[in-house]
């Protein structure tokens, strides 16, 4: 008989993919790398991240010269 039927209270360890290679990981403090599976996983993601291959879905940020060109029509419309 196994801990988990004599114990029903006792859970199994949640268990997420790892987001680069898929492989199943269990989420704990003992894996230092968590949610990825190793230190390799963790790095390849933030170089996807670092290039711009991974990037959350917006609208694109303005740069500095369409800033300072709402600024100027607000600055203008405030005087009037």
């Amino acid at each position: 008989m196994s801990d988990d039927t004599r114990n029903p209270t006792r859970q199994r360890p949640l268990e997420v993919a790892c987001p680069q290679c898929r492989t199943r990981v269990v989420w704990s403090t003992d894996n230092p790398y968590r949610p990825f599976c190793s230190k390799r996983c963790r790095l390849l993601d933030l170089g996807a991240w670092a290039d711009e291959s991974h990037r959350i879905a917006g609208e694109p940020a303005m740069d500095e010269a369409d800033l300072d060109a709402v600024i100027d029509r607000l600055e203008r419309g405030g005087q009037q």
